[in-house]
């Protein structure tokens, strides 16, 4: 789907709440209120096709068609503007982590929508751009910064 055809005419200033597909339920018990997270991410980092919250399973299967790869990824980002994000992982990275899970949900939709507008981490400066990118939306939408290291309760 193509990411302005989501968009209201200009000239109103209106846009078009993302597409949040939620493929697996159980995002809601790890992020109670995961689509609004992911819609507000989105529409932080310019918009996208669709976010689909799904499972490891289906990821993994998307990341062997796709990428050659037979494992579970935490966020896969796709040519047609859509962001595919895989519950365990997302939930084993934001446990590993002690961030929040809604906090590493936004950080990785805003992730993805940029990947879709070719932001890239595959060099040393792109990747430190990136992150500065990430933090500075992330800010916007009251999210601490994902790059320091989360303080851990003693």
């Amino acid at each position: 789907m193509d990411p302005d055809s989501r968009r209201g005419p200009a000239s109103a200033g209106l846009t078009l709440d993302p597409a949040i597909v939620m493929a697996d339920p159980r995002w809601r018990r790890f992020a109670p209120h995961a689509e609004a997270v992911a819609a507000r991410a989105v529409r932080a980092a310019g918009g996208a096709g669709a976010v689909v919250l799904a499972s490891d399973r289906m990821v993994k299967r998307l990341n062997a068609r796709h990428r050659g790869q037979n494992k579970p990824t935490n966020v896969l980002t796709f040519d047609s503007g859509d962001i595919v994000l895989a519950l365990g992982v997302v939930r084993r990275e934001a446990r590993a982590a002690g961030r929040r899970p809604a906090h590493h949900l936004a950080h990785l939709v805003v992730h993805g929508a940029l990947h879709l507008r070719g932001h890239d981490h595959s060099l040393p400066g792109d990747a430190r751009r990136m992150e500065m990118t990430e933090t500075r939306l992330l800010r916007r939408m009251g999210v601490p910064d994902p790059w320091r290291a989360a303080r851990r309760p003693a």
